[in-house]
């Protein structure tokens, strides 16, 4: 078969093949063995399935190797045999396709989640999938195809490895729930930013629901991504009837389906069982792929906010103030490694601003790790994308390994040994790049100077293998006061780099006033002569009033502000009479309430923001409004501050539990069922919790320190080794005051019983991820009433669904974490007026 796999897919349909797990368990693999060992033990099996696929009309079989990763194998004590198992079922693969079929090597998730919400790091994600595609490739894989991942941070690392490690062509597949939204939080649209800089061959998504709960997903992938587009749904959400797995949409229904996902700007589309792709490939055969057009879309991101660049999208602004330059404090800070005010000033910026400049250049510390830490501290506080600011490049990687999104790294010059050392950077992590119009030379004088620099920035990028649409230009603004004449330069090359190149456009613009009086007068106009001349991103203080005065003002007279909307909506209650006279600061808008504050921080002091407060409030009630603050933004920094400054006011423990912890958390939980949160927000919003109340515990009476709301016995049930979500449900049932046993994944029923009778438990917790597992509930919830036991029984999983939960017989189903606390406060509700 021709491996010219772009080609063809510029010309038509690929269809890939199907589900894997659930053959080889038709086949007779037994709940709780590893498939990738199975596979490679019963070489037969493993090549019949392959050969259905194929037979049926598969283009692409996909290798037995979804969990061959060595965390995934460490679990079945296999992780010294990744080489081995990826390389036998890339052979088993080969043999089978008798190269009428391409062979991709299939990577799966770790099982692991990204700190802060769990224990592994982007390296050690990194290093697991470079080893896994490297031996993919070793054994003559033609593509990688990356499947069924929940997060967009353990995508990011897979992809980042699978080009590094692999010279092979990869499909990227991330897994969306009901809401359109990964696991994490993260949209279509945020992917398409996220995934197309890191230039896979396509981007799409697997598994999730049926085909037309991917369609709308699919759609806007079509709409706005440069890459192919890949979909293997599942033919709807399968069910357990009797001890076989059974999936509810009819092939026929499968091929209308698939039809209906190539005229959305699918490229490879398969799906399910042979039976399924027999019929995707009858209809798909030979079919034209749909000519998409998707414009240049210029952009960062964050794990699940997206800001776009352009002349059809609102003015965006780069706040400037996580710098320590000229800042003690702050550099204090930074030295003494806890980014408290780091993340203070994250927060108050992330307000105005829509994006984030982060500097950590404080002389003699150790900048990579600040840049890290200051960077994972960040992203747990706030969702929004972030510039890199350094000249050290080991700095600039570690930041770029721990933010999860698209971040501008700033900044490279013209320099070779600059751009040497920068370009590659943003290439491998998807990153956009600022080159500033500097060189051996200085910066030159006249805007042609600069644009010469300017070209052979871009020049380099190309060469690099950026894409326009990562390339931003500083075309440097000199100070007025002692080069008047430059001012007008720097926005003459900021016009020729927009005709010329179309590239993006960045200043810092402070730098025009420097040494003159009434910066703020000179610094606004500036910015209003530089949005008119193609400026794309300033660089600025978000708290100066007339800066975003004339932002704002600039959006409306430049059509960026649709019907006027966000100005109207900003001002209406304006009055002329608040402006200021005789040079004295512009007010600052009430929400915002920030510079007062800056300024007493600089000099040692506080000022408190009671504003939105009642005036009745004691210091007492301030603090609790404070620790519930902290509760729910995840600042785990300052909760022991918080809650000393509270006992120290003579507040009670009980009563900072219950007035401030509790509240806290109770609305990180509203917020997330509200979709303003997301699984991030919500986590670290649980560690904080976690750690303040192992702060607090000593001071509690012995009895409120030993109180409970109710015991819970956690498992995944036998033959399951997945766990992720089930921890999820402990943090936060930990948090809400449940005493939880964890008996951890593949337990059988009879050691669920024991440790539900040894505890007394309240409740029972059952977790299953594969609908071959979910019979052992029953068993469970069998047990519990032949053993005649107290505990109720709680279920979920991601196969699961309320009607499945009372055919057995359980008492409550959850589907989320969120939801298993509410379910299990129900729960324990009813046992108290039964006892009563």
């Amino acid at each position: 078969m021709i491996k010219d796999i772009e080609g063809i897919l510029r010309e038509r349909i690929l269809v890939l093949d199907g589900a894997m797990g659930t053959m080889l368990q038709q086949k007779g693999m037994m709940p709780g063995q590893c498939p990738e060992l199975f596979g490679i033990e019963h070489p037969e099996v493993l090549q019949e399935i392959h050969q259905q696929y194929a037979e049926a009309g598969a283009e692409i079989i996909e290798t037995n190797t979804f969990g061959a990763n060595r965390f995934k194998l460490a679990e079945y004590g296999l992780e010294d045999r990744v080489e081995e198992i990826n390389a036998e079922a890339v052979r088993l693969a080969r043999a089978a396709a008798k190269n009428k079929a391409l062979v991709a090597g299939c990577i799966g998730p770790t099982g692991r989640l990204l700190r802060p919400m769990g224990n592994v790091n982007f390296d050690d994600l990194y290093d697991a999938f470079a080893q896994q595609a490297a031996a993919l490739e070793r054994a003559g894989a033609d593509l990688i195809s990356i499947e069924t991942m929940t997060d967009i941070g353990e995508m990011r690392a897979a992809l980042i490895a699978a080009k590094q490690a692999s010279r092979l062509p990869v499909i990227a597949h991330l897994t969306f729930e009901s809401g359109g939204r990964t696991m994490t939080g993260t949209d279509p649209l945020t992917t398409v930013v996220i995934l197309d800089a890191l230039q896979p061959l396509a981007i799409g998504a697997n598994c999730s629901g049926g085909a037309l709960d991917l369609l709308p997903i699919i759609e806007v992938m079509g709409r706005h991504s440069r890459s192919f587009i890949s979909v293997e749904p599942n033919a709807g959400l399968p069910r357990l009837v009797g001890d076989k797995t059974v999936f509810p949409a009819l092939p026929e229904e499968m091929a209308e389906h698939a039809l209906r996902l190539k005229d959305a700007g699918a490229n490879l589309i398969g799906g399910t069982t042979p039976q399924h792709i027999q019929s995707i490939a009858a209809v798909l055969k030979g079919m034209p792929a749909v000519r998409r057009q998707a414009a240049q879309l210029r952009g960062f991101a964050s794990r699940s906010q997206v800001l776009l660049i352009g002349a059809d999208q609102p003015l965006a602004v780069i706040g400037e103030r996580i710098n320590p330059t000229a800042r003690k404090k702050l550099a204090s800070d930074i030295k003494e490694g806890k980014m408290q005010l780091v993340v203070e000033e994250a927060k108050r910026q992330a307000g105005v601003a829509s994006m984030l400049d982060v500097n950590m250049g404080v002389p003699g510390i150790d900048e990579p790790a600040a840049m890290n830490q200051a960077v994972a501290a960040i992203q747990a506080a706030v969702d929004i994308p972030l510039s890199l600011d350094s000249t050290n490049q080991r700095a600039i990687e570690e930041g770029l390994k721990s933010f999860v999104g698209r971040a501008l790294i700033n900044s490279t010059t013209g320099e070779d040994k600059s751009l040497d050392a920068v370009l590659p950077l943003a290439k491998k992590y998807g990153a956009a790049v600022l080159g500033l119009c500097l060189d051996e030379n200085g910066i030159p004088d006249s805007a042609e100077g600069r644009m010469q620099v300017a070209r052979k920035i871009y020049r380099r990028a190309r060469e690099c293998g950026l894409r326009d649409e990562d390339i931003f230009i500083d075309c440097l603004v000199k100070t007025a006061s002692a080069e008047q004449v430059q001012v007008m330069e720097t926005l003459s090359a900021v016009q020729q780099v927009k005709q010329e190149m179309g590239v993006g456009t960045v200043l810092g613009i402070s730098n025009v006033s420097h040494g003159l009086p009434a910066r703020d007068i000179l610094n606004s106009t500036f910015l209003a002569m530089a949005w008119a001349a193609g400026l794309d991103l300033p660089i600025l203080n978000p708290f100066d009033q007339r800066m975003m005065d004339v932002t704002r003002a600039a959006a409306v007279l430049l059509n960026r502000d649709e019907h006027c909307a966000s100005f109207i909506n900003y001002y209406k209650n304006y009055s002329s009479n608040s402006l200021s006279t005789g040079g004295m600061r512009h007010p600052i808008c009430e929400r915002c309430n920030i510079p007062d504050q800056i300024k007493d921080r600089e000099a040692g002091t506080t000022t408190k923001n009671t504003a939105n407060l009642p005036a009745a409030e004691t210091a007492t009630d301030d603090i609790t409004v404070r620790i519930q603050k902290a509760v729910m933004e995840g600042n785990s920094v300052i909760m022991e501050a918080l809650i000393e400054e509270a006992l120290q006011k003579g507040m009670p423990a009980l009563d900072i539990v219950n007035q401030g912890l509790i509240p806290g958390i109770e609305r990180a939980g509203e917020l997330y069922e509200q979709k303003k949160y997301f699984l991030p927000q919500l986590m670290t919003a649980a560690e904080a919790m976690k750690k303040a109340f192992a702060f607090i515990k000593p001071f509690l009476s012995q009895e409120a320190a030993t109180q409970h709301n109710g015991t819970i016995v956690m498992a995944t049930v036998e033959g399951d080794i997945h766990d992720i979500g089930k921890n999820i449900v402990i943090v936060m049932l930990e948090n809400y005051g449940f005493k939880v046993v964890d008996l951890g994944k593949d337990v059988p029923a009879d050691k669920i019983l024991e440790a539900a009778r040894q505890e007394d438990a309240d409740i029972i917790g059952l977790s299953a991820l594969m609908t071959t597992t979910m019979p052992r509930m029953r068993d469970v919830i069998e047990g519990v009433k032949n053993l005649n036991l107290r505990s109720r029984v709680m279920v979920g999983g991601a196969v699961l669904n309320q009607e499945y939960a009372d055919q057995i017989g359980a008492d409550a189903y959850s589907a989320d974490a969120r939801a298993a606390v509410k379910t299990a406060q129900q729960l324990m509700r009813l046992f108290i007026r039964r006892v009563k």
